[in-house]
């Protein structure tokens, strides 16, 4: 599936979008480059699991969590990550066994991240067009089945 966004809120919205459709267990990977508004996505999934809390990246805590009244998020980055063993020392398969849904930031720096839980992956590639707007972004998703 592919979208267009012109606007950091249309980006929160497509996340509230697959927000909706996720479940515990689920892994969202966010890819794109610095600024291609992986954050405000996640904004968008913690809303539509009624999660109220002001959502930040964890670059320098690596991992965020963040709780519903039902549900736990777990929002990673892994930008200052260089391989699974630092993925795996900072006990990642204990998060992993959490009836959470997850959040990473920059999961294309640990492609071995993909294959070790690829059944529960749902990537998301957000795609900067600073050619034809600053604020333009082309969101594709792949693993889940969102209605628009």
């Amino acid at each position: 599936m592919q979208f267009i966004s012109d606007s950091e809120l249309q980006t929160e919205e497509y996340g509230r979008m697959l927000g909706l459709s996720v479940k515990c267990g689920d892994i969202i990977c966010l890819n794109g480059n610095l600024g291609a508004g992986k954050t405000h996505f996640t904004k968008g999934i913690a809303k539509a699991l009624g999660i109220g809390d002001v959502i930040t990246s964890p670059t320098f805590t690596i991992v965020n969590e963040y709780r519903s009244n039902s549900i736990l998020l777990l929002h990673f980055d892994l930008y200052r990550l260089e391989s699974f063993d630092d993925l795996e020392n900072i006990g990642f398969d204990e998060y992993m066994d959490q009836n959470a849904v997850s959040v990473i930031e920059w999961s294309e720096k640990i492609p071995e991240l993909h294959t070790v839980y690829s059944s529960r992956i749902i990537n998301v590639n957000i795609l900067r067009c600073d050619d034809i707007s600053p604020v333009r972004r082309i969101i594709k998703i792949n693993g889940a089945d969102l209605s628009v």
